[in-house]
């Protein structure tokens, strides 16, 4: 795209979560794409807000957005909704993220300026533009699906007893068709890898041209030598009356997330024990908002902490001598990964948590499954200093090379005209 012969477009972006503050998977990579079309076009967001103090974030989208609408999405009546849609033949997803005033504003800016492009964000979001009263000269229609939804719910059924696991298979055949349904009626439809398009392609065997378009990471922002005197200080403050810091593994994420939930407390129950009887002084820190209960009773074991919400993650990840990510569930790019890799951590992490990433095993990260293995290369890593430093340093530069954000919006704005 040649930006010198790009006018400025008008763009109608849909989200079914606030992209603001970016401190979860998709709301990183929704803010990320809602800043960079918002500084080259003329950008109106809609989105819902699932809790109720993401409300107040309405203020900084303004200042980026020529308008912004965000509506409360209480999660009692959307699970509501979700059953009711279920038994009509839709999918729960629709139904839970489908709201008639949402309908009613998007309609109501469609009949007010005529956007040049509508940006869904989420399959779900689709919803809002089928049931829209569209103009006369439709807008270029693309849907970033960012992962392949409908496949989570297999995963689910995998992990659940019935009626549950009927429940979710007949959730994943649904949305399967919706998605493809999508891929139809859209301009373009958005992956954000390759080994998600090539799922989506078993979903949709139709679907021929696929737009690939991975996350990136802010390699400035999280980077080792960001501020050595700030981690210092922080850690000196953590570790008063310690004769030196222990070692130390961290894990980051949104601990109120099933997958993230699952991942610590398998890591916590089936490796722990035996690598704090090898490594007495061992520490694991989960570091995270919103805790779930069963993450919290975690912090009840030795030598495990459970911090809660944390204004910074980048001293945490700089005292970590490494970084798990034991996800047994995982769809598409995990930021987390991404981010202690750019902070030149060592990552060691399942296949599932790298399968979009697609860093190759023992250059850029380790990849382990069973316990046994995640002991092993633990317990490598933390006796081999050197070995650990080089696969930190081999990781930053892969993340810098392959997860730039900039070019990566690019390839969506080219879809735009």
């Amino acid at each position: 795209m040649d930006r010198k012969k790009v006018s400025i477009l008008k763009i109608l972006y849909l989200c079914h979560r606030i992209p603001y503050p970016p401190n979860k998977g998709d709301k990183i990579r929704s803010f990320n794409e809602v800043r960079y079309l918002a500084a080259r076009h003329e950008v109106d967001l809609l989105c819902l807000a699932d809790e109720p103090e993401d409300l107040k974030y309405q203020a900084d989208l303004e200042k980026i957005c020529k308008r912004v609408a965000v509506y409360s999405l209480d999660k009692t009546h959307a699970k509501v909704r979700g059953v009711f849609s279920l038994v009509r033949g839709g999918s729960i997803s629709v139904g839970y993220f489908y709201q008639r005033r949402v309908q009613d504003c998007c309609n109501r800016w469609l009949k007010e300026r005529r956007y040049d492009a509508i940006v869904c964000f989420s399959s779900t979001m689709a919803e809002y533009v089928f049931r829209a009263q569209m103009p006369a000269a439709r807008p270029r229609l693309i849907m970033d699906f960012c992962d392949v939804d409908s496949d989570k719910w297999i995963q689910y059924a995998s992990e659940s007893r019935w009626p549950m696991n009927w429940v979710y298979r007949l959730e994943n055949r649904r949305l399967a068709d919706y998605e493809s349904r999508i891929y139809r009626d859209f301009d373009h439809s958005v992956v954000i890898s390759e080994a998600e398009a090539a799922l989506f392609r078993q979903v949709c065997p139709e679907a021929r041209d696929l737009a690939v378009i991975a996350n990136g990471v802010d390699s400035e922002y999280f980077d080792s030598s960001w501020c050595d005197d700030s981690v210092s200080q922080s850690l000196a403050q953590t570790n008063q009356g310690k004769a030196s810091c222990p070692p130390t593994i961290v894990f980051t994420g949104a601990m109120d997330y099933h997958a993230n939930v699952d991942g610590v407390c398998w890591f916590s129950r089936e490796i722990w024990p035996t690598l704090k009887k090898m490594i007495p002084d061992l520490q694991f820190t989960i570091v995270g908002s919103k805790p779930a209960p069963a993450v919290c009773d975690l912090a009840v074991m030795d030598g495990i902490t459970v911090t809660g919400f944390v204004e910074d993650v980048r001293p945490y990840y700089q005292s970590a001598d490494l970084c798990v990510i034991p996800l047994r569930m995982a769809r598409g790019v995990q930021n987390k990964v991404l981010e202690a890799m750019a902070m030149g951590k060592a990552v060691v992490t399942t296949s599932k948590a790298n399968a979009g990433i697609m860093a190759k095993n023992r250059e850029h990260l380790r990849v382990a499954e069973t316990p046994e293995q995640f002991i092993e290369v633990i317990k490598e890593l933390l006796n081999e200093q050197e070995k650990r430093v080089c696969l930190g340093l081999a990781a930053r530069a892969f993340v810098v090379d392959n997860y730039n954000w900039a070019v990566n919006m690019d390839k969506l704005e080219r879809l735009l005209t």
